[in-house]
């Protein structure tokens, strides 16, 4: 630290000090010099007296110790904000240092408000998705084989049972993800948007398999859910952008997180009118008699590339920050950190916690490999999340395993 930092940290620390004095209401403050240090003394009301003595010699930092000073302030400031998260997580300061720096005016690296903009994606980002797998998964299961008021096509159980196997195995049917989306959209088709919200929020209060005191819905990382409010009350504006159904994804965050329905982008299937019938949308015309529909087509899988497509056509500007935990969000995240106008960066996941989330140490040690090729903050939900779902939920062997355990050829 040169001599002209020295002399200005000193000044301002006697500032504070006279101003802290005057402040508390004394008469009179008097600065005088003492062997080389400044006295400052004041007299306050009620005529008692008091003083403190500033040595600029004492007072004065070195680089190591500033930095040093600065690293503790940070990690203070954390535990301060972001109180779900382990004490010294690196993940929890850098956070909290990069929204200090760019909310402040007088950094180089200030963001306008209108410019701080942050994606999160959804499952296993912000919401558990190990119940035993995504919400839309168990759903779409629920409704393809389970559901009383629902005569699911042949083709479409068939799909379901293996999907479900799949899940109980971690042999996962060829080309899942596009058979999914196909066949999840087909099963909701002809529903209202709000018979379909129903239909979520009834199934989202389902018990959440291999956890004790939780339902789907609240299965949320209670740091992540911290760290989107913190990021809100400083101005930044929030997205989800996950692979996950659009609709699904609006129910289920609309309880628990500060975002609203447009700022909400998803996995999108065709949506008509309930009298448009095979008419093109482009020559039917909205009667007053009509509702809107599912229409059940898939239009786009909001993952990997297609992430970046969706954040360019519906935001319009390049976030500068990216939370995610997976391939899948690989593409989002490089997006965001190749916004060359403002400082930016990208947090990823990692499933390595056995104790309190069916963790997965595999593909936890590939994220990091990750993390580390490309440039991404790692999360450890293992090392810096002080609590996952809260300390009342604990991990469960899975109901299949149960019953495996119990069957005769076990």
């Amino acid at each position: 630290m040169n001599v002209m930092k020295k002399g200005i940290s000193f000044f301002l620390l006697m500032a504070s000090m006279i101003s802290s004095l005057l402040l508390n209401g004394c008469a009179s403050v008097n600065i005088t010099n003492e062997d080389g240090a400044l006295k400052i003394s004041a007299s306050l009301d009620g005529g008692a007296d008091a003083y403190g003595i500033l040595s600029g010699n004492e007072d004065a930092l070195s680089e190591d110790e500033a930095d040093t000073k600065a690293e503790n302030t940070a990690a203070d400031s954390s535990q301060e904000v972001l109180k779900y998260w382990s004490e010294g997580s690196a993940a929890a300061e850098s956070i909290v240092e990069y929204v200090e720096d760019v909310t402040d005016e007088d950094s180089e690296n200030f963001i306008p408000v209108s410019d701080r903009i942050a994606v999160f994606d959804m499952d296993g980002t912000l919401i558990g998705e190990l119940y035993p797998s995504y919400f839309e998964y168990m759903m779409f299961i629920h409704r393809a084989l389970y559901d009383d008021t629902y005569d699911a096509p042949e083709d479409m159980k068939e799909f379901a049972q293996a999907l479900e196997d799949g899940i109980k195995t971690g042999q996962m049917p060829d080309n899942n993800e596009r058979l999914h989306a196909k066949y999840a959209g087909q099963s909701y088709a002809g529903m209202t948007i709000d018979e379909f919200k129903d239909y979520i929020r009834d199934y989202k209060e389902s018990k959440a398999d291999g956890f004790t005191n939780l339902t789907k819905g609240e299965a949320f990382y209670k740091p992540m859910v911290e760290v989107f409010e913190y990021l809100c009350d400083n101005d930044f504006t929030c997205y989800i952008v996950s692979g996950s159904d659009r609709t699904i994804c609006r129910v289920m965050v609309e309880d628990t997180l500060p975002v609203s329905e447009n700022h909400v982008i998803g996995m999108s299937y065709t949506m008509v009118a309930s009298g448009q019938g095979d008419t093109d949308g482009l020559e039917y015309v909205y009667t007053p008699e009509d509702e809107v529909i599912l229409g059940g087509e898939l239009v786009i899988k909001t993952i990997k590339m297609n992430k970046v497509s969706a954040i360019a056509l519906e935001i319009g500007k390049v976030p500068v920050l990216s939370f995610g935990n997976s391939s899948g969000d690989v593409s989002m995240a490089q997006y965001v950190l190749n916004n060359e106008e403002y400082e930016t960066r990208a947090y990823m996941l990692m499933c390595d916690d056995l104790e309190r989330e069916h963790g997965n140490m595999k593909k936890a040690d590939a994220m990091k490999e990750t993390c580390e090729k490309l440039g991404f903050v790692p999360v450890s939900m293992r090392d810096d999340f002080k609590t996952i779902y809260g300390d009342d939920v604990t991990i469960v062997p899975y109901d299949y395993e149960d019953e495996e355990a119990l069957s005769p050829a076990a």
